[in-house]
């Protein structure tokens, strides 16, 4: 399948890994985002994309999720990677089944960029890889804060672009800044068919306006503030992937209050499953936990089944249960 071509252009934010100087935390401190571009050569981005197809056809084990139309194992066999991988929008926590995808949690390019936004100490608790065939929705505004909580909202997204990503095969939305406010907005079950089945934000003082398209080519690294605002909209290409490999990082320091753990009081919560990136564990005496594991994300293909709504109708239900006290 063929891939998109971005021209070579200096913006603000983009950066080179011969480059890393303290404007990259400025810029990132102030816009809540920045690119580092070439992190990854042509043999490592072939890497990953074979590595991809490696994974949907359930050769690194299985994974939970799989829908009854996806093609079985045996049926794979039979198919070209580019028929098998469309099949996937989003494959959670693939640094589970996968020992390349491991290893590129702490790719070091990446790395040193964490280490000057984040600190000296890096943990990771999530992979994602994304797939996103012509055809496949985005995923509506939204903080990344919302589902991964770090206690010193030092969360941080880093999406390693496998393809050109441009705005005809779906790439990265922000508005720049949004996560200045240090604001989780509220979300809703939208039903906006261009999305999966994530929530969407609303009531934040932004518009689609203050949105700006984050195009990068092959093997650049997107980094976001887990308090940014963020989207990303449909493939609207005809024969292009949007591939991305994205990994979520935080400070070592504070602890993950992201799993229910039975007979532990809320403030002494603290995932275990992670994989340090960077420096000392500083709580490494609590050992490591085995929770997570690789699963497929809906599409919202066959439906979402949670109520999907309009936003006007969404803010009657619940002032409705408001005043019910439901």
């Amino acid at each position: 399948m063929k891939t998109n071509t971005l021209p070579t252009t200096s913006k603000p934010g983009y950066f080179q890994p011969d480059t890393i100087d303290d404007s990259v935390t400025a810029f990132y401190e102030e816009n809540g985002y920045l690119v580092l571009e070439n992190a990854l050569n042509e043999s490592e981005i072939e890497a990953v994309r074979a590595e991809t197809a490696a994974i949907c056809r359930g050769e690194r084990g299985e994974f939970g999720g799989r829908g009854q139309d996806t093609p079985s194992i045996e049926e794979m066999k039979s198919m070209p990677d580019d028929e098998v991988i469309k099949h996937f929008l989003c494959i959670h926590q693939v640094h589970k089944t996968s020992k390349l995808m491991h290893q590129f949690l702490a790719h070091p390019p990446l790395v040193e960029i964490l280490k000057r936004t984040i600190g000296p100490n890096v943990k990771s608790m999530q992979s994602m890889l994304f797939i996103k065939a012509p055809g496949k929705p985005g995923q509506a505004w939204h903080q990344d804060e919302d589902f991964i909580p770090t206690r010193d909202r030092s969360l941080a997204g880093a999406w390693i672009a496998l393809d050109d990503a441009v705005v005809e095969n779906g790439c990265l939305w922000v508005i720049p800044g949004s996560h200045k406010p240090g604001i989780l907005w509220p979300q809703y079950p939208h039903n906006d068919e261009r999305f999966d089945c994530t929530g969407m934000s609303y009531d934040f003082p932004y518009s689609d306006d203050d949105s700006i398209p984050v195009e990068v080519k092959a093997g650049s690294i997107v980094f976001f503030n887990g308090y940014l605002l963020h989207r990303s909209l449909p493939n609207h290409s005809s024969n292009c992937f949007r591939r991305a490999l994205v990994n979520h990082y935080m400070s070592a320091e504070s602890f993950l209050p992201w799993t229910y753990q039975e007979g532990r009081g809320m403030a002494k919560m603290d995932h275990r499953d992670i994989v340090m990136v960077a420096g000392e564990d500083p709580y490494a005496w609590k050992g490591h936990e085995e929770i997570a594991t690789a699963h497929v994300r809906s599409a919202g293909d066959g439906g979402c089944g949670d109520g999907r709504m309009k936003l006007d109708e969404f803010k009657k239900t619940a002032t409705a249960d408001k005043r019910s006290g439901a």
